[in-house]
């Protein structure tokens, strides 16, 4: 916002009345009155929704447990910066199906770029994502498939994806949750080459060296996370400029 002209406040939860006992759809009645766009992150998508629901501003989801949109697309921007046109490309991403996961398969779908998820039967993305995506691609013309096998899922790969085991929120599962990914989901070198040459590794960052992603990967030159980094910055700017 700074860097477009603009000014920015940044609430948390004990600098609104929320902590105090306020309804969301109050907090978003009167912010309406005092900004011309929000951006929320929140634990639970529903209280996005709601908050949506009251605002008579723009809401934008900066991060739910089901979505990470502005990711995608700075990942969606890294990768045409990286391959030129997107549509016909293809993304492996392993591990856990979580909110980013849900997202890549909505941009990827609606982008025209075949997306592989690579995940444990129990670790699979949301069904309602999965359904939405494959209705995307029935229009884009892309691929969208969930394997078990992330060795499968690169042999074609353009992009390898990954993102953490364990998620904000999540650090009570750690053991268990790193019991099942690890080391078969790990993104490592054994696995990098048997992806294409010129496949590039993608991470949102931040990263746990050693867990998904092995430290030679994610510092190597396949790895393209610190111009993931840069365009968060770029690709927000113009969601801000096209909505304000």
């Amino acid at each position: 916002m700074h860097q477009l002209g603009g000014y920015t406040l940044h609430l948390n939860w004990n600098d609104l009345q929320l902590g105090r006992g306020e309804s969301i759809a109050d907090t978003a009645r009167t912010l309406s009155g005092y900004v011309d766009g929000i951006m929320a992150r929140v634990v639970d998508h529903a209280t996005l929704e709601e908050l949506a629901k009251y605002s008579t501003v723009p809401v934008i989801n900066g991060l739910s447990n089901l979505h990470h949109p502005l990711q995608i697309l700075a990942d969606l921007m890294t990768a045409w910066e990286k391959k030129g046109p997107l549509e016909g490309r293809t993304l492996a991403y392993i591990g856990d199906g979580n909110n980013v996961c849900n997202s890549l398969l909505i941009g990827c779908s609606k982008m025209g770029v075949n997306i592989i998820v690579a995940c444990p039967k129990e670790h699979e993305p949301n069904p309602e994502f999965l359904r939405r995506a494959k209705t995307n691609a029935e229009t884009s013309g892309s691929t969208v498939d969930v394997i078990r096998s992330p060795r499968e899922a690169v042999a074609h790969a353009d992009a390898v994806y990954t993102d953490v085991f364990v998620s904000m929120g999540q650090e009570t599962e750690k053991e268990e949750r790193l019991k099942v990914f690890m080391p078969e989901y790990q993104v490592n070198s054994e696995l990098m080459q048997l992806a294409p040459r010129k496949a590039m590794f993608m991470h949102p960052l931040p990263c746990h060296r050693g867990e998904e992603v092995a430290a030679e990967v994610i510092d190597g030159p396949q790895s393209v996370v610190w111009d993931q980094a840069e365009n968060r910055l770029h690709a927000t700017k113009s969601v801000l400029s096209f909505l304000l």
